[in-house]
C-alpha cells in the first residue's frame, strides 16, 4: 500500500485555505471584489463560476486530506491540469492588459503548479511504494 507524504497532506489543507479565501468573495460579491482588485469590467457569472471551481477544489482538498495514495494521485492530476490552465489563462490575460494584481494571482498558481507536479511525480515514480 502506498504512503502519502505528510507534507502533501499539509499542502492540501493550505490549498483549501487559499482557495476558500478567494472563492467566498468571488461567489458572494464578484463585482465589488474584482473592482477592489483593479478590474474595471466584470462578468459576475464568469466570476462566480471561478469562485465555484475554487470552492470545489479547495473543499475537496480538505475532505480528501486523509485519503489513500490512489485518491491523492487522482486529485493531483486535477490540480496539475487546473493550475496549468490557470497559468496559461492568467499569462494570456496579462499580455492583453489585465490589472497588475494579475501577476500576484499568476504567481500563486505557478507556486501551486510546481508543488502539485512535484508530488505527482514523486508519487508516480515510486508507484505503489510512494515516498514517506
Amino acid at each position: 500500500m502506498s504512503v502519502v507524504p505528510a507534507s502533501l497532506r499539509r499542502w492540501f489543507v493550505i490549498h483549501f485555505a487559499v482557495d476558500i479565501a478567494f472563492a467566498v468573495p468571488l461567489l458572494l460579491v464578484p463585482v465589488r471584489t474584482l473592482h477592489l482588485l483593479g478590474w474595471t469590467t466584470v462578468d459576475p457569472v464568469a466570476t462566480r463560476l471561478v469562485g465555484a471551481a475554487l470552492a470545489a477544489i479547495g473543499v475537496q482538498s480538505l475532505l480528501g486530506r486523509g485519503e489513500s495514495a490512489d485518491a491523492f494521485r487522482a486529485m493531483l492530476g486535477l490540480k496539475c491540469i487546473w493550475s496549468a490552465a490557470a497559468v496559461v489563462g492568467l499569462a494570456l490575460s496579462m499580455a492583453e492588459g489585465a490589472p497588475p494584481l494579475t501577476a500576484g494571482l499568476l504567481a500563486i498558481f505557478v507556486i501551486f503548479a510546481v508543488i502539485w507536479n512535484y508530488y505527482r511525480l514523486r508519487l508516480r515514480s515510486r508507484g505503489p511504494e510512494a515516498a514517506r
